[in-house]
């Protein structure tokens, strides 16, 4: 992605310097699931003697999943956790399939466990714990509070606190969701930077006052996907990864510094 950091006003960057916490979305943003997916797909594949096209299917596993979360969202359906949603997804995908009678109730459940063991991306850790130096970072994840603690605890990352929808019982972008991370960090919106390579999570807290960091993931649905990893000028952050981040909020804090030293002298 060529990145661009489009904050050029005092006002920009003394807005940034007033950040304090970091919220991260999770799947996509942070972790991988791609190739986990496919890892467990090629090894029921060899175990059973299949030839299912696991990128094809996962993809339609996702489309499902957030039709169900969006159903949650208008009220069209009760509230039920993420890793509920997912397993029920899977089977509607296999019926749908013709693959029902292939798999057992386990290994249905072991398959949709895959979600509690993600890859973190490259850049992830490394960028997590320097942002952790300056700011206090938790995520804010649609996913339910135990799949995130093992998601966590799997890839190791270097949060400080985990927050998810489950506690609100709604979803992303729901601004309720958006509010967890000011009751529980203990910070007012503007000083909370929301950070997701989802550009509607993004835009949903921007609306409700967060500040906003895109973090492009080409490769989020594999590489044949072509998802929008554009830069947005709405966004007060575009980067390509989280050291980027890391490196662009250090940018904003020190022109930031020097503008108020320059005022100050003035």
């Amino acid at each position: 992605m060529t990145g661009q950091f489009d904050v050029t006003t005092d006002q920009q960057h003394r807005g940034l310097q007033d950040i304090k916490a970091i919220a991260f979305d999770v799947q996509g943003t942070c972790v991988d699931f791609f190739q986990p997916l496919l890892r467990a797909g090629a090894e029921l594949n060899r175990v059973k003697g299949l030839s299912i096209g696991w990128a094809e299917l996962s993809a339609e596993w996702r489309d499902l999943y957030r039709n169900a979360l969006d159903a949650v969202i208008q009220g069209r359906r009760p509230w039920i956790r993420v890793d509920e949603i997912y397993r029920e997804a899977l089977d509607a995908l296999l019926e749908r399939r013709g693959l029902a009678g292939l798999f057992t109730e386990r290994e249905r459940d072991e398959l949709n466990a895959v979600w509690t063991r993600l890859d973190p991306w490259p850049d992830c850790i490394e960028g997590l714990t320097r942002l952790r130096r300056h700011y206090t970072t938790a995520t804010l994840s649609n996913a339910g509070m135990a799949a995130v603690i093992a998601v966590v605890k799997h890839a190791g990352l270097p949060f400080d606190a985990i927050l998810t929808a489950e506690l609100v019982r709604t979803y992303k972008p729901a601004p309720a969701v958006y509010q967890l991370a000011v009751d529980f960090l203990g910070y007012l919106p503007h000083q909370i930077l929301m950070v997701a390579c989802h550009k509607y999570d993004l835009r949903a807290a921007g609306d409700f006052g967060m500040r906003t960091a895109f973090v492009a993931r080409p490769l989020e649905f594999g590489p044949d996907a072509r998802p929008d990893i554009a830069p947005e000028s709405s966004f007060d952050i575009c980067a390509d990864g989280l050291t980027s981040l890391a490196d662009k909020l250090s940018t904003a804090l020190m022109i930031s510094i020097q503008s108020l030293q320059g005022d100050e002298i003035a």
